[in-house]
């Protein structure tokens, strides 16, 4: 176990919700990071990454103790996936709700309803560009989702994970599942596996 994760546990168990509080802060533009890169493109301007993470936290406090008597991943992880979860359910609620929103995205959602896709190209579209050049870059950018759907789903992640949540190798193997070594190797077959679907011979 690296030595910040045994720190930041050890932080928990002596100072309890004191020290949460203050961990949760210094991992918030973390957590922001994956909100909004996660949250669907039809619900931005809608809900306010605040709102998520105020809800994460009540949810991270709330299962702290239970967290604390077994924990099976690093505090950093174990919040990421509780902050996730609750953008999950955000988005539950939203398109339940509210139909409508699912008719103002830009882009066409997967049709394997995969998330990760889009939110990878969501990522990479520039809403400041002119009309000609957005249609352009539409076009591109679901070229490319097509290639991410055709990839492998952990080999997808992996990319999710790295490149845009900005996880380090260890992180990424532990939400994964991985060793360091396997998900490293998964990091290189699909940047080579992309270049490979973008640019077929």
């Amino acid at each position: 176990m690296p030595e910040t994760v045994r720190d930041d546990l050890e932080r928990l168990v002596d100072g309890g919700a004191t020290e949460l509080a203050a961990l949760f802060e210094e991992l918030r533009p973390r957590l922001e990071r994956l909100v909004e890169f996660r949250l669907h493109s039809g619900l931005r301007g809608r809900v306010d990454t605040a709102d998520v993470l105020q809800e994460a936290f009540l949810t991270i406090s709330a299962r702290l103790p239970g967290f604390l008597e077994s924990p099976d991943v690093s505090p950093f992880v174990w919040m990421r996936r509780l902050t996730l979860q609750c953008v999950v359910d955000t988005h539950r609620h939203h398109f339940r709700h509210k139909r409508s929103v699912g008719k103002e995205v830009k882009l066409s959602r997967p049709a394997a309803g995969d998330e990760t896709s889009l939110s990878i190209a969501h990522a990479l579209f520039d809403p400041r560009m002119s009309p000609s050049k957005a249609v352009v870059q539409a076009e591109e950018l679901e070229r490319l989702r097509q290639a991410l759907d055709a990839m492998d789903e952990t080999d997808r992640e992996v990319l999710a994970l790295r490149h845009f949540e900005r996880l380090s190798n260890n992180e990424t193997a532990e939400e994964l599942g991985l060793s360091t070594t396997a998900a490293s190797n998964r990091y290189i077959r699909a940047m080579a596996r992309l270049a490979e679907l973008m640019n077929p011979q």
